[in-house]
């Protein structure tokens, strides 16, 4: 199978795998749909030095999650946002008050976590083991545990105050 096939056909595969990572680090439609585009330009660049070391998609994550951090970063430096969670919100179809408000306040205290624990929760919501995260990111397994437990009591204590 030619290169740019294989390509398309992973992208295509993985299509939702990055629509999350491009969500949780932007917060509108526009900029996520930039980041997306930025991230498969950088998987295409990529593509090659793929060493079959590691999954697939655990190459992926680490590459999508590195541009969207460069992307979160160039961002800051000209800020002009609007709420994740309006965004998502806006997005889905349950009716609950009680559900859209306890999401709105989880995506509330989420944008407030640095950039990289804002990813280790996002992978570890996406059902990833923490040698994955580590694989991913770049820390220790154990290093990821003991940040993992450290955000989730942050964030316990922050959203029982609101």
């Amino acid at each position: 199978m030619p290169k740019e096939a294989a390509f398309t056909d992973l992208i295509r595969k993985h299509q939702g795998l990055l629509f999350k990572v491009t969500s949780i680090y932007t917060d509108n439609k526009e900029d996520q749909e930039d980041l997306f585009q930025e991230v498969v330009y950088q998987l295409w660049k990529y593509f090659d030095s793929f060493r079959n070391e590691a999954k697939i998609t655990t190459w992926m994550y680490r590459v999508a999650m590195n541009t969207a951090i460069t992307h979160l970063k160039r961002k800051k430096r000209r800020p002009d946002s609007i709420s994740i969670a309006d965004t998502i919100i806006k997005e889905t179809d349950v009716k609950s008050e009680l559900y859209e408000e306890r999401l709105r306040l989880l995506y509330t205290h989420l944008q407030q976590l640095n950039t990289l624990d804002r990813g280790l929760i996002f992978l570890l919501l996406e059902g990833k083991s923490y040698k994955e995260i580590a694989l991913i990111t770049g820390l220790g397994a154990s290093n990821v545990g003991t940040r993992i437990s450290r955000i989730k009591n942050k964030l316990k204590t922050n959203m029982t105050k609101s």
